[in-house]
């Protein structure tokens, strides 16, 4: 991060306490510039619980933590999902080393949302053959009528 103290890599131990890992930093602006999103939208997935930076100051410091939780929310939110959804699966990553519990909830939301895009892509469909018949339909009676 520039212009911050932490701008060099952090020094963090390990859980045993022996063994020293870089830990990569960065700025709310380095991460909405590497992820095309804007500040603004960062700050309202903080807002909403799904990311917690640590402060320095008054500024917002991010560790890979927060930059792979924010790509998991940009992915569930591309894919269609709520931001509650989203919500309860990166809780349960938190919450359950094996992380299968997060994993079947993973399996579930990806099949309800399954669900509701195939039933979209039938009614889409549909919509698409109807309207070829009017526009068919249409273009005969103008045809007719030249």
């Amino acid at each position: 991060m520039k212009n911050m103290p932490s701008d060099k890599p952090q020094k963090a131990n390990s859980q045993a306490g022996q063994h020293e890992q870089t830990q990569q930093l960065f700025s709310i602006t380095e991460l909405a510039r590497e992820l095309s999103i804007s500040t603004r939208t960062i700050r309202f997935y903080e807002s909403k619980g799904l990311i917690s930076p640590d402060r320095v100051g008054g500024n917002r410091v991010f560790q890979n933590r927060d930059r792979v939780r924010l790509l998991l929310i940009l992915r569930g939110k591309r894919l269609g999902f709520s931001l509650k959804d989203i919500s309860e699966y990166l809780a349960l990553y938190d919450s359950d080393e094996t992380r299968l519990s997060q994993v079947e909830l993973l399996q579930s939301k990806v099949d309800q949302r399954l669900k509701k895009l195939n039933n979209q892509l039938h009614d889409l469909q549909t919509t698409i053959k109807e309207l070829q018949q009017m526009r068919a339909q249409t273009a005969e009676r103008l045809k007719e009528n030249r």
